[in-house]
């Protein structure tokens, strides 16, 4: 199994040895892949729109390249955050606002329908759920149908720092976590995908779409017909 982090960070904090956790503890003989942001992009999108007509066209597009090949090539995806005021760690919304034409919108790739994903995000002492929900919808959009999230306040300023007592809580958190990332069976894509995508090919096909090349990628791939990524 092919296992690829995405770290909103260059430390190895306490969001970080999570993600790494529950990677070494799925199953069977993986290859895990890191990313750390923003050492491995450290740019900024900058609303160019290049990549609407070619992607090759991003200013960035090489370094990009390295990194979406390495997740469309993954069957698991950790994508780990600190909570930043609240929010998903900036070097990270960073790469994600460079992800945006390969969401349902634009031209999704057919790979990313059948990947598992979590998110871990953790605080100090206040609620992760924003900044975990900054990354899912980022994930919903390439079309990844299964996402675990797991945020926890870790009441500490360092991995080092976690009392005892709430490591023992992360270990057996991340087992169960890697316990389901691990399965092997079918993932089914949910209603909620179904229905945007379906939105999206009518966009397309009525020639709503941010660009001519677009719907040409759809009718290449074959979905303003019958044919759908999941199937």
């Amino acid at each position: 199994m092919k296992i690829v982090m995405l770290n909103g960070q260059n430390h190895k904090g306490s969001t970080y040895h999570i993600g790494r956790l529950i990677a070494d503890k799925i199953s069977g003989s993986n290859e895990i892949r890191e990313f750390f942001f923003p050492r491995d992009m450290n740019h900024f999108c900058v609303g160019c729109y290049k990549c609407i007509e070619d992607e090759k066209a991003c200013p960035y597009y090489e370094e990009k390249k390295v990194i979406l090949d390495a997740v469309e090539e993954a069957d698991v995806l950790i994508v780990t955050t600190p909570t930043y005021c609240l929010h998903v760690s900036a070097p990270l919304k960073a790469f994600i606002d460079l992800t945006f034409d390969f969401w349902m919108s634009h031209r999704p790739r057919n790979c990313m329908f059948s990947k598992r994903a979590v998110i871990v995000s953790t605080s100090a002492g206040s609620s992760s759920k924003s900044a975990m929900k900054d990354v899912e919808d980022a994930l919903f959009y390439l079309g990844v149908p299964s996402i675990i999230k797991y945020g926890i306040a870790v009441q500490a300023m360092s991995w080092d720092g976690i009392k005892s007592s709430r490591k023992e809580k992360i270990e057996r958190d991340t087992s169960k976590i890697a316990e389901k990332l691990g399965r092997r069976e079918k993932i089914h894509v949910g209603i909620k995908t179904k229905v945007i995508f379906n939105m999206m090919r009518m966009m397309q096909k009525n020639g709503w779409g941010s660009s001519p090349v677009e719907k040409e990628y759809w009718e290449k791939n074959g979905w303003l017909g019958r044919k759908r990524p999941w199937k």
